[in-house]
């Protein structure tokens, strides 16, 4: 049985660091004894334009937390403070500095894009309070441009979007044979410019040609203008990086356009909600990257459905299980440091970590380094999977 647990004041101490802080290793740690009870945040979009994804990494986290907190062989108690960012930055800025200064949380885990996750960066760094990304995978995310280093304090779980639009590209050229390409993408979203543009050069790079660049812009809904165009343009393949709202609704207009070409995507496709928007028989010879698909799952993986379905009543996805490695990555590695703080972000920066979407260290810019899994749809429903590997 665990001890009874205490309550780590950990907030005053933030407080009193951040007085004087903003370099990292300035010896922020709290020293842990077992039974401590650890404050840890979450800091996902639970509503807003978002939502779905913040949603399903929030239930991954406290899915990881509940089952930290059931094991009789766990150090620590945690208690978590959930907060919603609303699907703004500003927000999850406000929300990241109230969980570091005044709640004193050990780590925070979230916000789900990249977006809201940036600008609580440098926040993290100042308070010296670690912060776990789920899926930030823009490129460059996080290095911080004054210094050209990673945010001391920040990390993530997934692989960053140049190493999956690469993937796609090569998935095109290699496996599907495509050489004329069109890119159409959000202008004014940086998760799905950064996509577009790597796959543009990793796959004229191959020998590959873009044909055309169009564009939309988040919150559209009507696409038909564009499509009616391509249903005249000589290509094979089309990429569409973003978000599951917009990119739901190109694939069903543009297969009642005519154009039955192979339709690619990013990891911004996994949702239920894209089935719903397209039709499931739109979302046939439709592909997208992910680090995670059921198909062909381990034990483990199983496992984790099972919990997960039983908790929640409903199936998992991508978000869900990088918010469950994120959170227990975070866990396992208090575990090893026994303190917060510094020692903490230390053990994180050492941790040889296996989970849901593979086993990975971090390299210097705090990313893991993981294979890429090309999913295909038919019908809607993942049936095939294919590793794409870049070294090759």
């Amino acid at each position: 049985m665990k001890k009874f647990p205490k309550l780590v004041a950990v907030g005053a101490m933030a407080l009193t660091v951040l007085a004087g802080c903003g370099e990292s290793g300035s010896g922020s740690s709290v020293e842990l004894n077992d039974g401590d009870t650890v404050k840890v945040g979450l800091n996902y979009e639970l509503s807003g334009n978002t939502a779905t994804y913040g949603l399903a990494m929030e239930k991954g986290s406290q899915l990881a937390i509940k089952q930290y907190n059931e094991n009789e062989n766990s150090k620590y108690t945690i208690e978590v403070i959930s907060q919603d960012c609303k699907s703004d930055s500003m927000e999850a800025t406000s929300i990241a500095t109230k969980l570091m200064t005044e709640e004193g949380v050990a780590f925070q885990i979230g916000p789900a894009t990249s977006g809201d996750s940036l600008p609580t960066y440098p926040v993290a760094s100042d308070a010296q309070v670690p912060v776990i990304s789920p899926a930030v995978t823009q490129i460059n995310g996080m290095i911080d441009s004054n210094t050209g280093e990673a945010y001391p304090y920040a990390w993530r779980v997934c692989f960053e979007d140049q190493t999956q639009a690469n993937a796609m590209a090569k998935f095109a050229y290699d496996d599907l044979g495509k050489r004329k390409a069109v890119i159409y993408s959000d202008s004014a979203n940086d998760y799905a410019k950064g996509l577009a543009e790597s796959f543009k050069d990793y796959f004229v790079s191959l020998g590959g040609e873009i044909v055309s660049e169009e564009n939309y812009v988040q919150g559209d809904t009507d696409f038909n203008a564009v499509l009616s165009n391509l249903a005249n343009t000589d290509f094979d393949v089309l990429y569409v990086p973003g978000y599951y709202g917009e990119v739901g609704l190109i694939v069903k207009q543009a297969r009642a356009a005519g154009l039955d070409q192979p339709i690619l995507g990013a990891d911004g496709m996994d949702s239920p909600k894209l089935a719903e928007l397209a039709g499931t028989t739109a979302l046939n010879d439709v592909y997208f990257s992910t680090a995670y698909t059921t198909v062909n799952a381990s034990q483990e993986l199983l496992d984790f459905i099972e919990a997960y379905k039983a908790e929640y009543n409903e199936e998992p996805d991508m978000f869900s299980v990088l918010a469950y490695d994120a959170t227990n990555l975070a866990l396992q590695a208090l575990e090893t440091a026994g303190a917060t703080g510094e020692k903490l972000n230390e053990a994180i920066k050492n941790i040889e970590f296996t989970g849901l979407t593979g086993s990975f260290t971090f390299d210097e810019t705090h990313t893991p380094i993981k294979d890429v899994l090309v999913v295909e749809l038919v019908d809607g429903v993942q049936e095939n999977t294919i590793k794409v590997n870049l070294g090759e």
